[in-house]
């Protein structure tokens, strides 16, 4: 069984699995193209959040919100 997380971590690829601390290459888990896509791009603008050190609260909060959005998805697809 695999416990995924959905995070913005630099190093990582969006998708980690929690129990043995290792990122996950997101087209290799099984999600749709339109996630694995969704995943890409917020990890690159959470990139860019960080190198602009956070300083935009609107887009911190909009990343935040598309990370819930994503871990919601990822959910869906993992229970089909």
């Amino acid at each position: 069984m695999r416990y995924l997380t959905v995070d913005g971590m630099l190093s990582g690829t969006g998708i980690r699995d929690s129990l043995i601390g290792k990122y996950l290459d997101p087209n290799e888990v099984g999600f749709s193209s339109e996630l694995v896509r969704r995943i890409e791009k917020w990890v690159i603008d959470y990139e860019t959040a960080h190198y602009r050190q956070f300083d935009d609260e609107a887009e911190n909060q909009r990343l935040d919100r598309e990370g819930i959005e994503i871990a919601r998805q990822v959910q869906s697809q993992r229970l089909k």
